[in-house]
């Protein structure tokens, strides 16, 4: 289960990983309790702080994963790394000395977000250097157990610390200084020991031949538009956390806390069981997204606090089982030379719903509710799925028929 653990970069990686996630995690319950706070609990509001954050990688994320695979991916994450820790030091300052207003947090989502369009196809794709293709899958799912050790950990601490130290502002100063940890590991990385490929010499056109390069697998194809669909709701999923603790259970901060922790709980335990597979299946992926949609609305049904902390644990299961595979399945079916344009995709998809989703998630729940929202997020889930699948198979059989012309073509001259 741990055995990407045993690789000296790797294991600095992790450690720095965990660290920072704790803190980002901190910070992020942080943010959306200010949001509530500085807007009298405006759903929409909260909606709008979780797009700014996603949308600038719908807009920019192809061109991320092009300097991925242009640059040196290490010193890539080390600058970018360094940026994020100086805007969570900023906000906290804010947020301290009582300036922080509420499009203060507008422009940090949306700065946090220009940045994580460099760093997050980076991140993806560094890990084969450190590994190996052989331990690929291990430390994709150890990374989804840090990311979710971090989560369990994160809301938990930061629901008792908000309370009692009286505000959310230490939250966003801890994560400013949890980046020392991430930083520390890169520098100490062993640079004889990655794999990197050749830089990708500048060209015309690299952004559609990765486009296309995806379009004529399907092995790609299938988990790719899987997770664009099915992303438009889970990645707000903590959005709607907030919204029902808040809305309609009443909880304060450290209950708040709790429910994204179950939830954590939930994904931690489906990443450990993930680090024990050396390569998922297409059944895995698409039995997750329809479990998450139908978790979803049972959370959205639960008539008690307790009963809908216990439904969030499946849930995270089932998020994390289609989060992992389809992450390691895309890395695993590129190409070296591709594997930063196509990891560029990937997180597009991954988190270009949310600009989409969160704003309407809001109005939704503002309108009908916040059990509306997340029982129409799960039919909609659902729904993605086999709209996926669907259109891999058009897009498949489309492409298949263009090879024949040219090779019947060909044949013919």
């Amino acid at each position: 289960m741990f055995r990407s653990l045993r690789n000296h970069n790797y294991r600095l990686f992790a450690i720095g990983g965990v660290v920072s996630n704790v803190g980002g995690w901190m910070q992020r319950t942080a943010q959306d309790l200010l949001v509530l706070d500085l807007t009298n609990g405006s759903a929409v509001a909260l909606g709008v702080t979780t797009a700014l954050q996603f949308l600038p990688l719908l807009l920019f994320g192809l061109w991320g994963g092009m300097l991925a695979d242009r640059y040196p991916k290490r010193r890539l994450l080390m600058v970018a790394q360094s940026l994020m820790g100086v805007l969570a030091l900023t906000m906290g300052l804010l947020v301290v000395t009582g300036n922080a207003q509420f499009w203060h947090v507008y422009v940090m989502a949306f700065v946090l977000g220009l940045i994580s369009c460099v760093e997050v196809p980076t991140r993806q794709s560094f890990v084969v250097e450190m590994v190996g293709r052989k331990d690929l899958a291990n430390a994709v799912a150890l990374n989804a157990s840090s990311f979710n050790l971090a989560r369990v950990v994160g809301p938990a601490v930061a629901g008792v610390l908000i309370s009692a130290l009286g505000g959310t502002g230490p939250m966003f100063l801890i994560n400013a200084l949890s980046f020392v940890a991430v930083l520390s590991g890169l520098a100490l990385m062993r640079a004889s020991e990655l794999t990197a490929p050749d830089p990708l010499p500048r060209a015309k056109g690299q952004l559609r031949e990765g486009l296309r390069y995806v379009l004529d697998r399907p092995d790609l194809l299938l988990p790719i538009l899987l997770v664009a669909f099915v992303s438009l709701f889970t990645q707000s999923f903590s959005m709607s956390i907030a919204l029902m603790a808040r809305g309609v259970f009443g909880a304060g901060a450290s209950s708040f806390g709790l429910a994204s922790s179950m939830f954590a709980v939930g994904a931690l335990g489906g990443a450990l069981m993930a680090a024990r597979r050396v390569r998922p299946s297409r059944k895995l992926l698409i039995g997750g997204a329809v479990s998450f949609g139908l978790f979803q609305i049972a959370t959205g049904l639960a008539p008690w606090y307790p009963l809908y902390l216990l439904f969030l644990i499946p849930a995270g299961v089932a998020l994390i089982s289609i989060n992992t595979a389809a992450n390691t399945s895309v890395q695993l079916a590129s190409s070296p030379e591709m594997r930063g344009r196509v990891m560029g995709i990937y997180v597009l998809v991954f988190t270009g719903g949310a600009p989409i989703g969160a704003p309407l998630l809001g109005w939704i729940s503002e309108m009908g509710g916040p059990r509306t929202g997340v029982m129409i997020g799960g039919v909609l889930t659902i729904a993605g799925t086999g709209a996926a699948i669907m259109l891999t198979r058009v897009i498949g059989r489309r492409s298949r028929a263009a090879v024949r012309g040219v090779t019947a073509a060909a044949a013919g001259a």
